[in-house]
């Protein structure tokens, strides 16, 4: 395996002046679409494994999640036109004389994803679902007849994961899991699950913009939601007090919010997202793997979401990188940063990539060698054991966004 170390000769992103980072929410559009996609890979890879002992050529990471149309209103509005999800790419649907009814586990898969996540979408009412999975290509497919073996790479792709995750990502993250949290949801039922987070740090000060989607039947008037949001606002500027160790400067919530024009000037929902309404969602536009967007980082050409667990490096490196990043900065001493690329060649073992490219910010110039020589062994050993990794992901056990 061809793996190239080298010492880089910059700042860490958290010594720089400033930094960006953004995190799509629970609700978002983008979010749903990622976060399904995935999930109906795990339901198909399951039922592979179950009738054939093997995963067979799937990727369900192309989707859509078209805007309805929604009536809000104080203590309650409706939806007027359901969303509609169209999932599409390539799928097995023929072993043999055996068929696999694909659509109806990507439209359960979908519907149970719903009904555990978001409080308010109906999934049989508030939803139209459109499959546009195609038979598996037939040169892809070859890729899946080893069973028990590693595969080859079914795509030439480039990726790139990082540790460790600079205050400001951390934050970012944090922020949107607590208010999406159900001891939060308990508090304000108010709060939908549609919520971003964008952090702007300048040194070491921290500015927050939240957009969070409120449901209207917990709002009987424009002074009820705005005391709410106050409420929410104090309960965010606590938390990020108490969970980071930048100087807040300060958070606001729904910005474009107007004292007024009743529901039309407010953040309103009826189901907690702007999908009903408002905003479409599209695999690939929602979170890195690792959970967050930040702008100061590399970024591959791949999204992990929905691509099948064994073969797709689009998805296995792109996780794993991240993940021999995290295992290098907490077990070689002497490092400030570090990146891991990966990169793939079509037909290649996937525990084999055309190249895999550590760089690192050290502390000091101590102990440069032994340094290097323990990277090499952990990416030498993660490679080795790729397939357990697979499983992981395969189980779904491992969150791509």
């Amino acid at each position: 395996m061809n793996i190239l170390i080298e010492k880089l000769k910059s700042t860490p992103i958290q010594e720089q002046r400033t930094e960006i980072v953004e995190r799509k929410g629970l609700g978002h559009p983008d979010f749903i679409c990622d976060s399904i996609v995935d999930k109906i890979s795990v339901a198909l890879s399951k039922e592979y494994l179950k009738r054939f002992g093997r995963i067979l050529h799937h990727n369900i990471d192309k989707a859509l999640l078209a805007a309805g149309e929604a009536e809000n209103k104080f203590g309650g509005g409706k939806v007027v036109k359901p969303m509609k999800l169209i999932i599409g790419d390539r799928a097995t649907y023929l072993v043999g004389n055996e068929e696999i009814d694909v659509s109806s586990i990507a439209i359960k898969t979908a519907k149970e994803w719903l009904k555990e996540n978001l409080r308010f979408v109906d999934a049989e009412k508030h939803l139209e679902y459109q499959i546009e999975l195609k038979h598996a290509s037939a040169a892809l497919a070859e890729i899946f007849k080893k069973k028990d073996e590693i595969l080859g790479a079914n795509d030439t792709s480039a990726v790139v994961g990082y540790a460790p995750l600079t205050q400001t990502e951390k934050i970012v993250l944090e922020t949107e899991r607590f208010l999406n949290s159900k001891e939060f949801k308990k508090r304000h039922p108010e709060s939908g699950e549609d919520i971003k987070v964008m952090g702007l740090r300048v040194n070491n000060t921290i500015d927050l913009t939240i957009a969070m989607a409120f449901v209207d039947r917990f709002i009987d008037s424009e002074d009820v939601y705005f005391k709410r949001k106050e409420e929410i606002l104090e309960e965010v500027i606590h938390f990020v007090k108490e969970n980071t160790e930048l100087k807040l400067n300060g958070v606001k919530i729904n910005t474009l919010d107007e004292r007024g024009k009743g529901e039309s000037g407010l953040f309103l929902t009826t189901t907690g997202t702007c999908a009903e309404s408002a905003d479409s969602g599209q695999v690939g536009r929602g979170n890195r793997v690792n959970g967050v967007i930040s702008l100061n980082r590399p970024a591959g050409n791949e999204a992990g979401p929905g691509k099948n667990p064994v073969s797709h490096v689009g998805k296995i490196y792109n996780l794993l990188s991240h993940d021999i990043a995290k295992e290098i900065f907490s077990k070689v001493d002497g490092l400030k940063e570090v990146y891991v690329w990966l990169l793939s060649e079509i037909g290649r073992p996937i525990n084999d990539p055309k190249v895999a490219i550590v760089q690192f910010i050290p502390k000091n110039e101590d102990n440069m060698s032994k340094i290097q020589k323990e990277i090499d062994e952990i990416v030498q050993e993660r490679m080795a054991n790729i397939q357990v990794f697979c499983k992981l992901l395969a189980e779904g056990k491992l969150s791509v966004c």
